[in-house]
């Protein structure tokens, strides 16, 4: 969630100028891992001897003025990194950060993509709002989903490979990104498309011998019309999917939608709230400017942090000035709860969105499996019937070579088969073999491979909504940090 205080970054511009960048030491580390451990987790990194780096799975060292990225060879654990709002202009030492999958440099300095060929695990890239001019350097990055490369200097990528694998991170599942893991795909290539013999033994020649090529050709026929029978039922099962999908993404959206709208709201109350005291001195108040936001939209009650610390600059007396900051930092405390709480409810009714979604799929894999099951047991009693057949076709064509009363126009391979009685039930019994084995094949991956589309897609949900968690907070945390520190800065 990028909301409006996204303009906190021409604030940030501006007093940054004045601090000097600094390097990430252990003491740093240090800080900010028994800043961010939970009770639960407390246990398993703090030891007798210290902090174990190595069972450190999050770490966010955002907005701290960090120059260099040092000191994090400890964290071979570590999952999730969070390096935004830094004056970081090089990509360097995180060679040993073998488990990461997110890693956010976002809005620092960065001027070229490097030194990210030991992250292999590597899910989530954001490199928004840096210098970077050329996309390159990203072979390595195999498990690359969601890359973010927005407001930069990009001129070229390296190459057509590493820029077919850019992918900029968006606010909703497309449908391109579901279709890719459609099982739908793999039925196009799964199914017999010429003929069920071409791995039997002796197939081109038993089917020389007329009444052994009539029964080859029925079956054949009969299997393949099986086959697009399932294709026919997966196509129809993909529309209802589609409209699940779509069903999904509107509950989705919306619930997105009322979540971003009552942040702002939110956020809009409390600075209202700080504005206040502000406006008992200000002899022409905005109107309505104490009553509740009831829209964003009238501009005669929205109130921005940056009105507030003009009117708090133009306090002359000191014990009312630290009253007013005094008064607006505790606002500020509130913010960060309202958000907090707002959060978890949000979450919570996502994860009911999806878990609705995923029952819903679920009784669809069911209901397709067993009418899948079906055909594919029609399948195999048709290869029984077919084997018969051939089986009776060869015993009578054994006994007219035997006999010598076999056709003029019959081919010397064919007699030749036909001498040992031996190779040719071989041949059919490996057939028969082969053909069940195919059957058995095609299912077994079809139902497999639906269920596995089915999963990856809720992960990848899931995933994504995890990943949307973390970056909401850190908006959030940021957001607060950032509203303090003017504030300190005025009554300094």
């Amino acid at each position: 969630m990028r909301v409006p205080w996204q303009k906190k970054n021409e604030f940030m511009d501006s007093f940054r100028k004045e601090i000097v960048p600094i390097i990430i030491d252990e003491n740093m580390l240090k800080e900010a891992v028994m800043g961010q451990i939970t009770d639960d987790e407390e246990n398993l990194i703090v030891k007798t001897e210290g902090i174990h780096f190595n069972e450190v799975i999050h770490l966010s060292l955002g907005n701290r003025d960090i120059m260099m990225i040092a000191y994090m060879w400890d964290f071979t654990s570590l999952e999730d990194l969070y390096l935004a709002h830094n004056l970081i202009e090089k990509i360097e030492g995180l060679n040993h950060l073998f488990s990461l999958k997110c890693l956010d440099l976002s809005f620092n300095h960065i001027e070229k993509i490097e030194g990210l060929e030991s992250l292999r695990k590597l899910e989530f890239l954001d490199l928004s709002n840096n210098r970077i001019s050329v996309i390159e350097n990203m072979d390595t990055l195999e498990n690359l989903t969601e890359f973010c490369i927005e407001n930069n200097v990009i001129r070229q990528m390296h190459n057509k490979q590493e820029a077919l694998k850019v992918k900029i991170v968006q606010n909703e599942m497309t449908s391109e990104a579901v279709h890719e893991n459609d099982f739908v795909r793999f039925l196009n290539g799964c199914f017999p498309s010429g003929s069920m013999f071409k791995e039997d033994p002796e197939a081109e020649t038993l089917h020389c011998v007329p009444e052994m090529a009539q029964v080859m050709d029925q079956f054949e026929k009969q299997i393949q019309e099986l086959f697009t029978k399932i294709i026919t039922l997966s196509l129809a099962e993909h529309n209802q999917r589609e409209a699940e999908r779509n069903s999904f993404n509107s509950v989705y959206t919306a619930a997105m939608g009322d979540y971003q709208k009552k942040t702002s709201e939110t956020i809009q109350q409390h600075l209202q709230r700080m504005m206040e005291p502000l406006q008992e001195s200000d002899s022409n108040p905005k109107k309505n400017i104490t009553q509740p936001c009831n829209s964003l939209m009238e501009k005669e009650t929205f109130v921005s942090q940056t009105e507030i610390m003009v009117k708090l600059g133009k306090i002359s007396d000191l014990e009312v000035l630290k009253e007013r900051i005094n008064h607006c930092k505790n606002e500020s405390s509130k913010i960060s709860q309202s958000l907090m709480d707002m959060e978890l409810l949000y979450v919570s009714q996502i994860a009911d969105i999806i878990k609705m979604l995923d029952r819903t799929l679920t009784d669809m894999i069911c209901n397709f499996g067993e009418i899948a099951e079906g055909i594919f047991t029609q399948c195999r009693d048709i290869e029984d019937e077919y084997y018969d057949k051939v089986r009776k076709v060869a015993v009578a064509t054994l006994e007219k070579v035997a006999k010598e009363e076999v056709e003029m126009n019959m081919s010397g391979d064919v007699l030749m088969l036909f001498t040992d009685r031996d190779t040719v039930m071989d041949a059919l019994d490996t057939g028969h073999a082969n053909h069940l084995r195919i059957i058995n094949d095609i299912e077994t991956q079809l139902l497999a491979h639906f269920n596995a589309w089915k999963a990856k897609l809720i992960k990848g949900i899931q995933d994504k909504e995890l990943l949307g968690n973390r970056i909401r907070l850190a908006d959030s945390h940021e957001y607060v940090v950032h509203l303090r520190e003017e504030l300190e800065k005025i009554q300094m």
